[in-house]
């Protein structure tokens, strides 16, 4: 989809499914951050609809459906923790490896 106008969206109940083919690129960024730390970003397309036209300029309008991928590459090892066990007593409602 064209912008990110403020208006309603687009009406998605007669959207249909385009199929893609990737022209270029993996698709991945590697970003070096502030901390020194590396952190591999890449977006991966589940779907693409085209749910109409733009009623402005007429161009058909798609909506991506995405989710982001992203992986620690390096990081400094002043950083770095030992890991805290499951069930050593610290906040036991927090999910393993999220806490």
């Amino acid at each position: 989809m064209m912008g990110g106008g403020a208006g309603p969206g687009p009406d998605l109940s007669n959207a249909e499914i385009v199929d893609y083919s990737v022209l270029s690129g993996d698709g991945k960024l590697r970003l070096k951050l502030a901390d020194g730390s590396v952190v591999e970003v890449k977006l991966e397309i589940m779907n693409i609809l085209r749910a109409g036209h733009d009623p402005n300029t007429g161009l058909p309008a798609y909506v991506v459906q995405s989710a982001p991928l992203v992986r620690l590459v390096e990081t400094p090892k002043e950083l770095r923790r030992s890991p805290v066990k499951i069930g050593s007593g610290k906040d036991t409602k927090a999910l393993p490896g999220f806490g």
